[in-house]
């Protein structure tokens, strides 16, 4: 006879709700132990299996890993200065000192971000190159390549766009010039080769798009601080959703040759 404990917990597991939210039970079996991964909102990304080859830390060296675990952190790291910082020249470098010199760890939550950044764009080099060496690029998986390619692009955006931000004199000059490099771009860059076939000004092309103006000021602060915090952070938060999506679709992690 059951006891009321027991009938109390077959009464909760029985009921509607809690089988609208726990899909199946605990019993230690190949199939729940599949279904555990395959009903979980946070691990249906990854495989039920995986080869044996995969958990060796010199096939992999953990680089993706350590490359998404550092956008978390500059995610994390970035949403906190946001309160601290106002993208505005008047008070842009003001808001950066005080953050380093009155707020509390404040220092240490801009070394967080900066050095997490300068990082992430290391570890995503080096992903890709061990990528390149051991031939993970190749069929199936030419898909998933270009999509990492595209991460590498956002990645060095990021850093391009958060480097404006503090807005001192190396900020400034280093924006300058790279974006006077944007209007030496064939086709869309007033500067470049061929700009008349699509009519490139200075008034139009890419570097205009990026400044909002004719020199760095407050329309492209405006800009990069909304590209840096908003526009490229959402299109690669969907590009490595993609890319853990076609990991597993594409058999998991590659084979050593």
């Amino acid at each position: 006879m059951m006891s009321q404990n027991q009938r109390l917990r077959q009464a909760i597991t029985t009921s509607q709700l809690y089988r609208s939210i726990f899909r199946h039970d605990y019993v230690d079996s190949l199939r729940n132990r599949a279904l555990e991964v395959t009903s979980n909102i946070f691990l249906h990304l990854h495989p039920v299996t995986i080869p044996r080859h995969a958990l060796s830390v010199r096939f992999t060296f953990c680089l993706g890993g350590l490359t998404f675990f550092l956008f978390l952190v500059e995610t994390i790291t970035g949403l906190l200065l946001m309160f601290y910082y106002r993208p505005v020249p008047d008070y842009a470098y003001i808001d950066m000192k005080t953050l380093e010199y009155a707020a509390q760890f404040g220092v240490v939550l801009r070394n967080l971000h900066r050095w997490g950044a300068h990082l992430m764009v290391v570890t995503v080099m080096l992903h890709m190159l061990r990528v390149f060496l051991t031939g993970s690029y190749r069929p199936p998986r030419e898909f998933n390549w270009v999509v990492g390619v595209s991460l590498l692009v956002m990645t060095l955006l990021l850093s391009f766009t958060g480097y404006l931000l503090p807005w001192d004199q190396l900020a400034f000059w280093a924006v300058t010039v790279g974006t006077n490099m944007a209007a030496a771009t064939p086709f869309i860059g007033a500067e470049g080769p061929f700009h008349e076939v699509l009519g490139a000004q200075p008034l139009n092309d890419v570097r205009f798009l990026l400044l909002g103006d004719m020199k760095v000021g407050s329309n492209a602060l405006l800009r990069f601080y909304v590209l840096h915090c908003v526009g490229l952070p959402l299109f690669a938060i969907v590009a490595m959703m993609v890319h853990f999506w076609r990991v597993r679709k594409d058999g998991g992690i590659s084979r050593p040759l």
